[in-house]
Parts: C-alpha cells; structure tokens; sequence
C-alpha cells in the first residue's frame, strides 16, 4: 500500500508538470516554430490526437467499471488515477484538434499515420493495439472482487502496452512540440504504471 501511495503521488507531480508545459505551450506559442504550425489533417500529430483520445476513452471507462465491481482500495485507487490521468490527457488531445480546426475523426483507419493501416483492428471494438475488445469490457462489468481485480489489471496492461507503442510513434513522428512531450511523458507513466500493476497481479497470484 505505502508503495502504491508514493507512486502515485510521483506520477501525480509527473502530470501536473506536463499539464503545465501543454496550456504554456498552447496559450503562449513560445516553444519554438513547430509549436506555432498548425499540422495537416492527416500529419502524425493529428493521427495520434485522434486515436490517443480514443484509446484514453476505454481506460477511462474500464478503471470506472471495476471501481464499481472491488472494494480494494488499492485497485480502487489506481484506477481512479488512470482515470483522472487520462480523461485529463483527453481533453488536451481534443483540444488541441479543436484549436487547429481539423476533424477528430478520420476516413483512414487508426493507426494509419504510424504506418499500421493494415493492422489487425476492429474485432469486436478493439479498434487499435491493446484496446479491449466488447466481449471483455462485458465480462468486466458482471466479475467482482479479486476476479474482476485481476481481470481489470491483465486489461489495463495490455492496454498500456498499446499505448506506449502509440505514444513512442508520435515522440519519432510528430512535429509539435507540446505534443511531443506530452507522449513522452505519456511513454515514462505508463510504463510506471505497466510495473506496478505487474506487481499487483503478483500480489494476487496471477500472472500478465
């Protein structure tokens, strides 16, 4: 527990510092030429605001679900974090969309601008590498306790897995800055997580 508890409190000042460089770079334009070009509809910083906010969309709704299904606290209070993390991240995603004024969603399939088109996607709304499908998201909903514990965290990891690759694919090929640096820290709190949660499976008797 008292792990769990610094841990968060470390990716919780990660985040704020991140934030922060993010609205700075948005309400002030001065970190450097790239941050003041606006990117093409179908450049990678585009690609990657559009599927990172869909792919943020399911932790979300993943971490609220087994918080309804476990009253561990220290589940409970991970996936709050993730939550509030990624629901936060969203928001920048999307709005940086909004203030370039380019749709948030494209007719290319995800992935297109990491040169995954072809990629298997889509069974049963897993719309991009990692994601969950329906089937799992269902049998999420009606587990409880350690079960959905476990299931909850095999998930997630899977989940982050997909996103780390995501967000490393945006730190080599997109051009703004901020956002480049919002997927690097999304790359090193992920990862944190991807540990930590790899230990609490162990703690439970489960494997990834």
């Amino acid at each position: 527990m008292r792990r769990t508890t610094g841990w968060l409190v470390s990716v919780a000042a990660a985040v704020v510092v991140v934030t922060g460089a993010v609205t700075y770079a948005v309400a002030d334009g001065d970190s450097g030429p790239a941050d003041l070009k606006v990117p093409a509809a179908e450049s990678a910083d585009a690609g990657f605001a559009r599927d990172m906010a869909v792919h943020h969309q399911q932790a979300v709704e993943m971490s609220y679900i087994v918080r309804d299904r476990t009253k561990d606290v220290e589940v409970r209070r991970l996936a709050y974090d993730i939550a509030q993390t990624q629901a936060n991240q969203r928001g920048m995603l999307l709005g940086w969309l909004d203030l370039w004024e380019l749709p948030k969603v494209s007719e290319k399939p995800p992935m297109a601008w990491m040169g995954m088109a072809n990629a298997p996607a889509g069974e049963d709304g897993a719309l991009m590498p990692g994601m969950a499908t329906n089937t799992q998201l269902a049998a999420l909903g009606k587990a409880s306790g350690k079960q959905a514990e476990i299931m909850y965290l095999r998930l997630m990891i899977a989940h982050h897995k997909g996103g780390v690759h995501m967000a490393e694919g945006c730190v080599r090929r997109c051009a703004v800055g901020a956002e480049v640096r919002l997927a690097r820290g999304m790359v090193a709190s992920q990862q944190s997580e991807i540990d930590l949660m790899t230990d609490m499976l162990k703690e439970r008797g489960a494997t990834v």
